[in-house]
């Protein structure tokens, strides 16, 4: 490629770079979302838990019907048609928090994650074939680490808005006279419905700009084939279930860190060392809460801050590192670090084994980019299709998780945590024996 036709691209990579952002920052939107409607629906952790069934079921139903899509439209009209079902789902919350009916919030989150399904299965292959295909594996972690600073930027807008007030019990409210009653449901639907306004009007100048943008057209007229001569290659069988363990052991170690913490007694030995003390202060800073006041799982759960913020970083020194190193040499490399992190929390205690579990968050970092890319990388035109495939296999963080829990209620986090153990490995296997002939 010369350097005219590279330079060419530098537009259109930060436009749709802008997207990985934005599907970040609503992520975790999301996320802090949940507590707040199991207080305001008194509703169990069951039913909480439905947020995320109905956030990871848009995955594993829309996933291949949008790559069929793509393939059918090309990557920039599967991009407006991402922005445009997401920002209907934004609007679906003013609606959903005004008649506080909670099977209308879940189905504007089902809209909202179904258009960034589809903004994820259009975005990942277009901005790995945008340049250098020898360089994909760099541009997408680049592209991936803005995602990670929409969840770093996020919580606090989260602090600010949908964690900012107290929200009151049924039998709370059921004692305020009728005018207060009415203000306070008031108050609380704007709460949901201003931020989640704010982001459907961004998603809707989103989808101006690159509309109005000249995006390169990359797909050919039409493919040569359909999904299942896509799902004959090896590279991306593999590289899906790739996808699957990762997605699942990230969100696992992720979700039961807080509860890992505590079996271990780290909470006031956190208050009482300085360096924990201060990591967590800054935690909590970016979330927009204080120390004080905060119990021991409050503690921890800041610290959380540390596992997904390494992420942000690594994907930013993995970029660089792949402009002289073999992706999938290096995706090996983070996923052996990432397994020995965890056998290490295993093997250790206290804040010795805390520390090595947050420490996973910086190895997972490259992990969904460059699988991506290596899963897609012998697809040609039909790379939508095998987007399709690696977008559903996000649904392992559906799966996983729950198989990790199951285990810490029987055996132990000492057992538990030997199947992110596994998954990693697989992904060392997939990197260095499936993966590596892309490299040669």
């Amino acid at each position: 490629m010369n350097m005219t036709k590279a330079k060419s691209y530098q537009g259109p990579f930060i436009i749709v770079t802008s997207l990985f952002f934005m599907w970040g920052f609503i992520t975790v939107m999301v996320d802090a979302l949940i507590p707040r409607l199991k207080d305001v629906f008194e509703l169990t952790f069951l039913q909480a838990g439905l947020v995320q069934f109905a956030w990871f079921a848009a995955y594993g139903l829309l996933s291949i019907p949008g790559g069929n899509l793509i393939e059918r439209i090309g990557y920039k009209r599967g991009i407006l048609a991402g922005l445009g079902l997401a920002a209907l789902g934004c609007l679906l919350f003013y609606p959903a928090a005004a008649t506080r009916v909670y099977g209308l919030f879940l189905l504007a989150l089902f809209v909202v994650a179904g258009g960034l399904t589809i903004l994820q299965v259009a975005a990942n292959p277009y901005i790995s074939v945008l340049g250098d295909p020898k360089q994909a594996s760099s541009r997408l972690n680049l592209a991936q680490a803005f995602n990670s600073l929409g969840t770093t930027i996020a919580p606090i807008v989260a602090a600010s808005f949908l964690l900012s007030d107290q929200i009151l019990s049924g039998e709370e409210q059921n004692q305020l006279a009728k005018g207060a009653l009415d203000t306070y449901r008031t108050a609380e639907a704007s709460a949901v419905q201003g931020p989640f306004v704010a982001l459907a009007m961004a998603f809707l100048m989103l989808a101006v700009l690159i509309g109005a943008s000249k995006l390169p057209r990359i797909l050919g007229a039409s493919s040569d084939g359909g999904l299942r001569d896509a799902w004959k290659n090896k590279t991306l069988r593999y590289g899906a279930f790739g996808i699957f363990v990762y997605v699942g052991a990230e969100v696992a170690i992720g979700s039961y860190m807080v509860g890992y913490g505590l079996e271990l007694g780290v909470g006031e030995i956190i208050r009482e060392n300085a360096m924990l003390s201060s990591m967590a202060g800054i935690a909590a800073g970016i979330r927009g809460m204080s120390l004080e006041g905060i119990d021991a799982k409050g503690l921890i759960g800041a610290l959380l801050t540390f596992y997904w913020g390494g992420a942000m970083i690594g994907r930013f020194i993995g970029s660089a590192l792949m402009q002289r190193i073999a992706p999938n040499k290096l995706l090996a490399f983070f996923a052996l670090g990432a397994s020995a992190m965890v056998v290490v929390s295993l093997l250790t205690s206290g804040v010795t084994a805390l520390l090595a579990l947050l420490a996973v968050g910086l190895f997972n970092s490259i992990m969904f980019p460059t699988i991506f890319t290596l899963g897609i990388g012998e697809l040609g035109d039909l790379k939508p299709l095998g987007s399709g495939i690696l977008c559903t296999a996000i649904v392992g963080g559906a799966f996983i998780p729950p198989a990790v829990g199951a285990l810490a209620d029987q055996s132990g986090f000492g057992v538990a945590l030997v199947l992110p153990v596994l998954c990693y490995l697989y992904i060392q296997y997939f990197a260095s024996k499936v993966a590596g002939k892309q490299s040669s």
